[in-house]
């Protein structure tokens, strides 16, 4: 099987905006640096991946990207993530990619075994296999085969409009519910909550 991860990734310096409170912008920048590369280096090392595809509108991201051997998509235009997904989506599909896994990159304990749990559950297709965040209101992961079985939505409360989506469309339905995938980095309680479990694993 053919699969494509499709990885968005906002400009390095802007994004993480609501941790100001807790990070200056040169620490945010570090943080997403780091995070992004995190990414790639777990994904880089898996053969069920055919091609990382990283789409960003940051240079910068899309230079690292390419050191890991990932192709990119230069973002244009108003900044929309929907949009930007259905496009790099598009370019997998022109490459015969059966399938796409779409992550974020601020995962912070992603783990190879993650991803393989996320392919695992998607035989039989049309199949959309969605992982929630902790909070069961974003979409942390979503990985469907064939890629364009339904339409992006992410954004607040993506994860119940991308179950809807999915049923509607007729494909099957899986959710994958790991507290590695759930705990994504998005505001100071998250920060906090990330530094204790790096600090009990320590």
């Amino acid at each position: 099987m053919s699969l494509w991860a499709i990885l968005p990734v906002k400009p390095l310096r802007r994004g993480k905006s609501r941790l100001a409170g807790a990070l200056t912008e040169d620490e945010r920048a570090a943080l997403n640096e780091e995070l992004l590369e995190r990414t790639l280096r777990t994904l880089s090392g898996l053969k069920e991946l055919e091609k990382i595809l990283v789409v960003s509108r940051d240079p910068h991201a899309l230079t690292i990207a390419r050191n890991y051997g990932a192709k990119t998509v230069q973002e244009d235009g108003q900044p929309h993530l929907n949009t930007a997904l259905t496009r790099a989506s598009v370019v997998a599909q022109v490459h015969a990619t059966q399938g796409v896994l779409v992550l974020p990159v601020d995962l912070p304990f992603l783990t190879q075994d993650d991803v393989l749990t996320l392919i695992d559950r998607a035989g039989k297709p049309p199949v959309v296999v969605i992982a929630p965040d902790r909070h069961h209101k974003g979409t942390n992961a979503l990985l469907m085969i064939p890629a364009g079985q339904i339409e992006y939505d992410f954004g607040e409360g993506s994860f119940q409009r991308h179950c809807k989506r999915t049923i509607q469309s007729g494909a099957r339905l899986e959710v994958v519910d790991l507290p590695s995938l759930g705990l994504d980095l998005d505001d100071p309680e998250d920060l906090e909550l990330i530094r204790k479990l790096e600090a009990q694993k320590t």
